[in-house]
């Protein structure tokens, strides 16, 4: 199957997740209770449009000091900031699962990740972890994760590009994943083309209700013509 254009793709951020998730229910049924995020998420600009991108996948702890020895770390430190920048093809987005068994007593989001995240290219970024720096992390990064926190503690990367699982939402390197502050989803790319006319639909089938709805003379017979009549669009 061949990968979805960039304009495929940019379309997506038309909509909020919410809605890709609707649209989903249409072209993926099968998808309807699995690939999104399912727990509160902390987003640090709520006011940030919707973002979507590649996934690159690390994991990192943070309760417990590194085990391995510096040079290492450092190694591995940089091999993950060229993974990012060059593991795959791009507009990319970062997701982090913390393996704490306390996810967030350290943060690896904040300043100085957050700007060279998004200078070498990563959208946003999705995480079980926390993060801080609120006023000072990059502008216009989308990040959502699980709590906010004041120390990095002992944070260290355990390894980057495998399968990750971030609030219920598991994410394999180079899966597609629309995010916003309600929080991110996993989006087939078969299904990236299809979810345009999906959601097209459902909006025509919300409108109907909508407009009842918000009419002075609404009733409950008013309502029942009007799911009555969104079921017959199609």
């Amino acid at each position: 199957m061949h990968s979805p254009t960039a304009k495929a793709l940019a379309l997506l951020t038309k909509w909020d997740t919410p809605t890709i998730c609707n649209g989903l229910e249409i072209v993926c049924p099968e998808r309807r209770a699995t690939g999104f995020t399912t727990l509160p998420m902390v987003s640090l600009d709520p006011s940030l449009p919707p973002v979507i991108g590649y996934a690159r996948t690390a994991r990192i702890r943070a309760a417990a000091p590194n085990t391995a020895d510096e040079a290492s770390a450092r190694t591995l430190r940089m091999d993950y900031y060229e993974y990012v920048a060059n593991g795959g093809p791009t507009p990319s987005i970062v997701v982090i699962e913390d393996l704490d068994a306390s996810p967030g007593f350290g943060a690896f989001w904040g300043e100085v990740n957050t700007t060279i995240h998004k200078g070498l290219g990563a959208a946003g970024a999705v995480t079980n972890g926390s993060i801080r720096d609120l006023q000072d992390s990059a502008r216009g990064f989308q990040l959502l994760a699980g709590c906010v926190g004041p120390s990095h503690a002992h944070v260290h990367l355990v390894d980057f590009a495998g399968d990750v699982t971030v609030h219920n939402m598991s994410v394999s390197h180079g899966d597609i994943v629309h995010a916003d502050c309600h929080g991110a989803v996993v989006v087939p790319a078969h299904a990236v083309a299809e979810l345009p006319a999906a959601i097209d639909l459902i909006s025509r089938r919300e409108a109907e209700i909508l407009n009842a709805a918000k009419a002075d003379d609404f009733s409950i017979d008013k309502l029942r013509a009007a799911m009555a009549s969104a079921g017959e669009i199609h």
